[in-house]
């Protein structure tokens, strides 16, 4: 047994000393046995990975169930192991838990952002048959970024991007901040590494004296706690992580001189009346600041975090903030869903925590109406990244809404009736603009008329919550159907003109019940309807249409009617495309070819192929110290000879991350460069940080590194480019 697992089980003894053994010690011998010769990019062995991430459940206390599936996590993914054995060995809820955090690895997507969104999809899909889908993507996230320091520094800024925008909110939204606080500090450090490291110096320079200033204030504390009776009051100081600092500094525009708060004093004690009196006795010692007093246990957030704030000024008068707590309100702050996850007889009993959840089937919900992949993720990060409102309705109940929110989100978040009729609003007892942005505490109240017949396309510009925003949708769609079938036809017609087809030669059922079906549509009139409505372009149908008929035609008929303009002798010389995986098999045609995620070979690295089970040929670098482990691992010689697919007329498409300070026209140059260079642009990606650093990823179509090499170092010579990289996946 390794120092890891050993580590693992001395922790689930602690909390869970009745646990299943025998199971946990068979899906640790399967895991072992599974990633047997393979090894991380750290060089440390691969089955150090699962166990760490069973540790780190571990610490949040959960079942063996998710235990097992924590050590089982990658097999699906990344060895020949199938759901169907892991069902076979341990139950269909380790099954479905480990399914649930197996990517969507064999399906074919255009783009990245496309399998990112399909990937999530997947995932909020399990999480609502099972929260412990997420916690054990949670944990596994958390150690990737725990040993992030051994990939390339383009994966590490792609993955700590990804992580503060799904991950880190995904923890907030399950209350598990233990888990959200470390993910935020390591994103940070990888993002703005500068920033980090000079925050962290800074902080170490004044924490003795910051430290003697609270252990000042908490000795006050302990002496009044004891002379009011209060027993089993546990006084700390806890410094703020670095990644709260950070942003505090770069929202409001602070030096870290100017931030004070840096420490907050938090009591915990054994009862809610204790917490209210430890709140008075810090009211006496200490005045507190007009505006800065909320009470999460009266009103807790949606995820579920209760604790009494407020920030005071101390001694010397600076200001210090005070969190007063009862400790089962501390273990559900520091482990959120986890804490509420109870057993009896192998079921667990769901009703407390499907109630804590409702933010996530409203998400699954909304997910019906995002068809694109773009609109998707960026609805997403919205919807978890979003601070809350807290507002009242006139019968006293507290609505959460996105910050930013209007009475028109109110209206919807009460019903769809109440939006649909709504003609107007009152916040505090007076007539509001519809667009009046809700604060904390206000008390709103739709005024309604039988005389409004519906919400108007301009509200859409307005309201802030997604929720808001698909239920107008839906009215829209449904009120005005008809019109949207006529124009979705017309549309159909126009581009079928123009590009010299007809109605009859496309319009077949084979062909057109594989759109409406992924469309989640029922019949050619909704699929008209979304193509009036703008949902979906007819370009874009008509386009798949094509090539469903040009499948069927001969090459004599694809001439005739145009689609190929080359005769067949001549086609050689035409520019072709490599095929998806750009690698050539020796010997077999039409093979599965997957790209090792170990090596990331790249054209012009020196490549070989091997055998897998059931999933084809994976292609690493010779120089792979995983082919040295599996070449004869089990007998048999499963190597095989593969190469780029090379030709002089062969186009690669190549991925490459210019980084720079931001600046006009910036975009417009880079876009040049590439075009001077005769190189063709398939896509591009571009956003801007809060430090005005610019990251555009494009997708170029390349014959050979060389011209890649050429280019990039013609953009590196743009002003204000800093970095230019090629992405390795």
């Amino acid at each position: 047994m390794s120092d890891g697992y050993s580590r693992l089980v001395e922790k689930i003894n602690k909390y869970n000393p009745s646990c299943d053994f025998t199971l946990i010690d068979k899906a640790y011998s399967m895991s072992k046995a599974a990633h047997s010769g393979q090894q991380r990019v750290s060089g440390d062995p691969y089955i150090t990975h699962p166990i760490e991430v069973a540790c780190i459940l571990a610490e949040l206390e959960l079942d063996c169930t998710s235990i097992i599936a924590g050590i089982l996590h990658d097999t699906v993914e990344d060895t020949t192991c199938t759901v169907e054995q892991i069902k076979e060995n341990f139950g269909d809820e380790v099954a479905l838990l480990v399914d649930g955090v197996t990517k969507l690895g064999k399906i074919p997507y255009t783009t990245k952002e496309e399998l990112q969104a399909e990937n999530l999809r997947k995932m909020f899909l399990a999480m609502a048959k099972d929260i412990r889908v997420i916690l054990i993507k949670l944990a596994d996230r958390l150690h990737n970024m725990r040993t992030l320091k051994y990939m390339t520094p383009e994966k590490q800024l792609e993955k700590a991007n990804e992580t503060l925008e799904i991950y880190a909110p995904l923890a907030h939204r399950l209350g598990i901040s233990k888990i959200k606080w470390e993910l935020e500090d390591i994103c940070l450090r990888y993002i703005d590494p500068k920033g980090y490291y000079d925050l962290v110096e800074k902080i170490a320079k004044k924490r003795k004296e910051r430290e003697a200033y609270i252990s000042d204030i908490i000795e006050s504390l302990k002496t009044k706690t004891t002379e009011l009776g209060i027993e089993n009051a546990h006084i700390d100081g806890r410094p703020k992580h670095f990644y709260s600092i950070y942003k505090k500094m770069v929202d409001q525009n602070k030096t870290l001189e100017q931030i004070f708060d840096l420490f907050a004093v938090r009591v915990i004690v054994d009862s809610v009346k204790d917490c209210y009196a430890v709140l008075g006795l810090v009211h006496e010692l200490y005045k507190p600041m007009p505006g800065r007093f909320k009470d999460y246990i009266a009103m807790p957030k949606p995820n579920m975090y209760q604790s009494l704030h407020n920030t005071l000024i101390g001694p010397e008068g600076q200001p210090f903030e005070v969190q007063i707590r009862t400790w089962e309100m501390h273990r559900i702050a520091e482990v959120g869903i986890a804490a509420h996850w109870k057993y009896k007889e192998g079921h667990v009993g769901t009703t407390d925590v499907d109630n804590k959840l409702v933010w996530l089937r409203q998400l699954l919900e909304w997910q019906k109406e995002m068809r694109d992949a773009k609109e998707f993720m960026e609805t997403l990060k919205i919807d978890l990244f979003t601070d809350e409102v807290f507002v009242f309705t006139p019968k006293g109940d507290v609505l959460s809404l996105p910050m930013g929110s209007n009475p028109i989100d109110f209206a919807y978040a009460i019903h769809s009736a109440v939006g649909n009729k709504m003609m107007g609003a009152k916040v505090n007892g007076k007539i509001v603009p519809i667009d009046y942005e809700l604060k904390n505490g206000d008390f709103v109240e739709v005024l309604t008329s039988a005389n409004v017949h519906g919400p108007s396309r301009d509200w859409l510009k307005i309201v802030k919550s997604t929720q808001a925003k698909n239920k107008i949708n839906q009215w829209l769609k449904k009120e005005f159907r008809e019109d949207n079938i006529v124009k979705g036809k017309e549309a159909v017609e126009r581009e079928l003109k123009k590009q010299g087809l007809t109605f009859a030669q496309l319009f077949k059922n084979e062909w057109l019940d594989p759109i409406i079906k992924k469309l989640t549509l029922n019949s050619m009139d909704d699929l008209y309807a979304s193509i009036g409505y703008g949902a979906v372009t007819a370009h874009k149908i008509i386009s798949r249409l094509k090539e469903d008929y040009k499948k069927t035609l001969k090459p004599e008929e694809l001439i005739e009617q145009g689609f190929e303009t080359l005769p067949p002798q001549k086609a050689d010389k035409k520019k072709k495309t490599a095929p998806e995986s750009g690698i050539v098999v020796k010997g077999i045609e039409n093979c599965l070819v997957r790209i090792s995620r170990c090596c990331n070979p790249v054209p012009g690295d020196q490549i070989i192929g091997y055998i897998t089970r059931g999933r084809g040929v994976s292609v690493h670098r010779k120089d792979c110290v995983n082919v040295e482990n599996i070449d004869n691992m089990d007998g048999e010689n499963r190597l095989i000879e593969v190469s780029w697919y090379t030709s002089e007329n062969v186009a690669y498409k190549a991925d490459i991350t210019v980084m720079a300070n931001d600046r006009t026209a910036l975009l417009m140059e880079i876009t040049n460069v590439i075009g001077e260079s005769k190189i063709p642009l398939k896509a591009i990606n571009a956003r801007t940080t809060k430090e005005q650093i610019a990251i555009m990823n494009l997708t170029l179509e390349i014959t050979d590194t060389d011209q890649l090499d050429k280019i990039i170092k013609k953009l590196k010579k743009v002003q204000g480019v800093f970095e230019v990289t090629r992405n390795k996946q």
